[in-house]
């Protein structure tokens, strides 16, 4: 008999999921350890060494205020992975919360709250972030709570249409039968068997809130200077592109490795939690 292999194993057995996390990884630890990491002040501006060519002293060169390109894009891990990670997390918790209660509860309730998703849903993130980002401003925290709101809506659907068939099941019927409150019910028994899907999907999410806040940041609307991020870095490079290729390259880059990874692991997690791929 064929012995049954757990989620960890077949994520593991994964080429792509295990390099996309060994890419977070060192994402991650960029981010957290750039003071020590960044061979020069991000913010530090030399008039001198304007549009350095990628050297020794600057590997990655420098920009149009000689500021260090490579320090830059060390520093822009921090804005990117917390506004990526931040915004999932709140708009999962909210997100996955009403589409529990909208499918648990029905009725009125259901209808309002689906129907309001469906109307967030019908703008693309990018253009659901842009119009609450004007509404309230610039700046990180801004940033966050526009793509929290855009992206909350897929949680309410990713979460809502498990919750129809699982409250049908025998062992929810019956815990609601032995008088276990709703909260208790959605908690214990419908929330462990949907989170498989929510994780996976709440992986490659990440990866769009990057780009999200990349683009934001990119029109003007994000990361402020002197702050260091991918998005305005690359608007940056592309305004100064037929003198300073680099400008636009590296940032680029950067935001293409960090999606990717994110992409990747959040296929590997599709996969390990594909019970046929287990069995």
């Amino acid at each position: 008999m064929k012995r049954k292999r757990n989620a960890f194993s077949v994520f593991k057995e994964s080429k792509v999921a295990v390099a996309g996390s060994i890419l977070i990884i060192a994402v991650v630890l960029l981010a957290i350890f750039a003071p020590w990491i960044a061979p020069h002040n991000p913010v530090e501006q030399s008039f001198l060494n304007r549009f350095s060519d990628p050297e020794t002293g600057h590997l990655f060169g420098t920009d149009g205020y000689g500021r260090d390109i490579l320090s830059r894009v060390i520093w822009g891990s921090r804005t990117s992975l917390t506004v990526g990670i931040l915004s999932v997390f709140f708009s999962g918790i909210i997100g996955v919360s009403l589409g529990i209660i909208a499918g648990y509860r029905g009725g009125k309730l259901e209808n309002i709250i689906m129907r309001l998703a469906d109307a967030f849903l019908s703008l693309p993130s990018l253009l659901m972030g842009l119009i609450i980002i004007v509404a309230l401003g610039s700046g990180l925290s801004k940033v966050v709570i526009a793509i929290s709101v855009a992206l909350t809506p897929r949680f309410i659907r990713l979460a809502h249409g498990p919750t129809l068939t699982l409250k049908e099941i025998g062992y929810v019927e019956a815990a609601r039968a032995s008088g276990g409150s709703a909260t208790r019910i959605m908690l214990r028994h419908i929330l462990p068997n949907i989170i498989g899907p929510i994780a996976v999907m709440a992986t490659l999410w990440v990866a769009t809130a990057i780009r999200i806040e990349a683009s934001l940041s990119f029109l003007g609307l994000g990361t402020q200077p002197p702050d260091s991020s991918w998005g305005l870095m690359l608007k940056s490079g592309v305004n100064n592109i037929i003198i300073s290729p680099w400008l636009a390259v590296f940032p680029g880059i950067a935001i293409m490795l960090a999606v990717m990874a994110f992409n990747m692991v959040g296929d590997g997690l599709r996969d390990a939690l594909d019970p046929k791929l287990q069995g």
